[in-house]
């Protein structure tokens, strides 16, 4: 079956606005998630700047397709914690400690996603839906553990944010708050059973 020029044209601009938020996020760890430029950003896919209008809307919509690229890397790398019913404590002892490493995998991205880095930028509602589906099958699969109650879940958000931003901060290349993950585990899992 013969390819239209209409697909060619389509697959080579998916292509092109890949390797664009490739670029961006090169940029992102060189010069911070805040520095992104756009500027830099053409030079870096071998195009001037207002070509790059032709692949994104804006600068915000850069962003948007980075912030949800990064929800649907960290659901990925959720997804393949084993969720052990019968060891909830391991089992979120595993998943605290996941998260720690990919937050460290990419300051950068962990600013985007869980900070407010980017001045006056807010996730599109379509980005922001890809962070919701996330959040909404961690709660899922923190509810076969038993922690289904909803301040139990702002427990588990708070205290592995909380570690990550630690591990950063501190420790960057370390593991000093990532091994804290199994007492973190016992802590929320203790709490939980008194909500």
């Amino acid at each position: 079956m013969a390819r239209t020029p209409t697909d060619i044209r389509s697959r080579r601009r998916e292509q092109t606005r890949a390797e664009i938020i490739a670029a961006a996020w090169r940029l992102a760890e060189r010069d911070g998630i805040a520095g992104l430029s756009l500027r830099d950003l053409a030079v870096e896919v071998g195009m001037r700047a207002p070509s790059l209008y032709t692949y994104v809307e804006n600068k915000a919509a850069i962003y948007d397709e980075m912030f949800a690229a990064g929800y649907h890397d960290l659901d990925g790398v959720m997804h393949e914690v084993e969720l052990d019913v019968d060891d909830p404590i391991g089992s979120l002892e595993e998943r605290i400690a996941a998260f720690v490493t990919f937050c460290q995998a990419s300051v950068p991205r962990y600013q985007l996603m869980f900070t407010r880095a980017v001045p006056d930028w807010h996730p599109s509602e379509a980005a922001y839906a890809v962070s919701v589906r996330t959040y909404e099958r961690m709660a899922h699969e923190l509810a076969r553990l038993g922690i289904d109650d909803p301040r139990a879940l702002d427990l588990v958000t708070a205290v592995t944010a909380g570690l990550a931003a630690q591990q950063l901060a501190n420790d960057p290349d370390g593991d000093r708050w990532r091994r804290l993950s199994r007492d973190a585990a016992e802590m929320i899992l203790a709490q939980t059973r008194r909500m």
